[in-house]
């Protein structure tokens, strides 16, 4: 396992409410101590990781105790800490730039419900384009002030043109 070692380890036990563990490295497939019956054993497996998840340092295990199934991620506290830091930057850099919505199809545009200048809620109804006798609404990727609006109804728009941008 490569996260085991002599520093920290943060466990993640998935859930409704995730229950989050850091401590200090150490073997998590090693079979606990036989306690004399006063609690039932554990079985612990590894799950097979994508990729993904190994080039992040995460590893998944599933644990068995009294029948109940316990998924496990297992990485580097310090790794950890880095991702969730950079994970909160990418959403700050995100609220400070703009957003420009674009047709995924080509048609007509028959609706349109916000303004420039006007605020918008993530997945908000922004306007509608008709394709193949099909009205598709177009709805806000997220929160923000609808800045330019260069559409209008009546248009005909192709796939990939700008049909709002939300700063």
């Amino acid at each position: 396992m490569a996260v085991v070692g002599t520093g920290r380890l943060r466990l993640i036990v998935e859930g409704p409410e995730p229950l989050v563990i850091e401590r200090d490295g150490t073997d998590p497939e090693k079979p606990a101590e036989d306690d004399g019956g006063r609690h039932p054993r554990a079985s612990v497996r590894a799950l097979p990781d994508s990729a993904a998840l190994r080039a992040v340092g995460q590893q998944h295990y599933e644990a068995v105790v009294a029948g109940w199934v316990f998924r496990i991620s297992v990485e580097s506290a310090g790794r950890a800490q880095l991702r969730e830091r950079a994970a909160r930057a990418a959403v700050e850099v995100g609220r400070q730039v703009g957003v420009t919505v674009r047709a995924q199809i080509p048609g007509r545009v028959v609706r349109v419900w916000v303004g420039p200048g006007e605020a918008v809620e993530s997945g908000q109804r922004l306007l509608a384009v008709e394709a193949m006798k099909m009205e598709n609404e177009v709805r806000a990727p997220r929160a923000g002030v609808v800045g330019r609006l260069p559409v209008a109804i009546g248009q005909t728009v192709e796939l990939g043109d700008d049909l709002v941008t939300l700063e």
